[in-house]
């Protein structure tokens, strides 16, 4: 059977490109590391790794969300813990304001406690960013509406917040509230006017309104007590729910990376069997593309 020259010479030229096209791909996988730089290279492996990548992502948003409400938990934390030392401060005075210190001294501690109520208000309304702490999902909204008197004091406060919780998601399955509830929520209201009670009942010298005053403080204590409890949990389980995450992660690039990474050694490898072998394809084809007719009819 003949072989036409330009079908031989043909195929030479394409067994050329492939070795070429063969190389040129070994050593773009040596140079950046990588087996897959395009779809055509490996689709299967490549919709594996488009599948983990977005897998990934999602794990990238619910660390950062963890992250969140870590942060929105320690500052609910330290504003309650805040309060809880100007609980524990208040408290000193209305058991000292029981004593026999007479009206000088307890006009004196009035005078304390109504600037422990100005550092309670002030917590009580503070912020994250621009978002107050305490207001629920009311986030805009300061949650201590003050009233004053004439004399600039104040004296009493309103919730003004609502009674719902922000829930973040730190899983396709499990959210966290970080912030505090609404029952610790209206507690900073009524510790605060457990604090003007003091004050007032300091300023009029009067005992009984003193004992009073401090048995109140003592419940809304509790309060604040409770609530730096739940606060410490919330915390433990969005860190444990982060751990979970970098662990996750952590495996996620390494299947990534054994669909994407190039064995170096076996790459190297393949390259010098392509090198060789594209070498050996060109000298092949220029003994036969000199061979003549005359050469076939001798």
């Amino acid at each position: 059977m003949r072989i036409a020259s330009n079908t031989l010479a043909d195929g030479l030229i394409g067994q050329i490109q492939n070795l070429s096209s063969q190389q040129a791909n070994l050593q773009a996988q040596v140079a950046s590391g990588r087996k897959l730089t395009n779809p055509a290279d490996d689709p299967a492996a490549m919709g594996r790794v488009l599948n983990l990548q977005a897998e990934q992502d999602r794990l990238d948003q619910y660390a950062s969300n963890a992250a969140q409400a870590l942060t929105i938990s320690q500052a609910s934390f330290s504003g309650i813990n805040s309060l809880k030392s100007i609980s524990d401060r208040a408290a000193q005075i209305a058991t000292l304001g029981n004593g026999a210190t007479g009206a000088t001294s307890n006009s004196a501690y009035a005078s304390e406690v109504d600037q422990l109520i100005e550092q309670a208000v002030q917590t009580a309304n503070s912020k994250l960013g621009n978002n107050y702490l305490y207001s629920g999902s009311a986030v805009d909204t300061a949650p201590m509406a003050v009233s004053r008197n004439s004399s600039g004091q104040v004296a009493s406060v309103t919730y003004a917040g609502n009674a719902q919780q922000t829930a973040i998601p730190l899983s396709d399955t499990s959210n966290v509230s970080p912030g505090t509830d609404h029952a610790t929520n209206t507690g900073l209201g009524d510790f605060i006017n457990n604090l003007v009670a003091l004050r007032d009942a300091l300023t009029a010298n009067t005992s009984s309104a003193i004992t009073a005053a401090g048995t109140s403080l003592q419940t809304t204590e509790n309060t604040l007590v409770t609530s730096l409890a739940d606060q410490g949990a919330v915390q433990s389980r969005i860190q444990a729910a982060q751990t979970q995450q970098k662990t996750l992660s952590t495996s996620l690039t390494t299947l990534i990376s054994s669909e994407t990474d190039a064995d170096l050694p076996s790459t190297v490898v393949k390259l010098t069997q392509a090198q060789t072998a594209y070498q050996a394809a060109l000298q092949s084809a220029a003994s036969i593309m000199k061979t003549s007719l005359m050469d076939y009819l001798k």
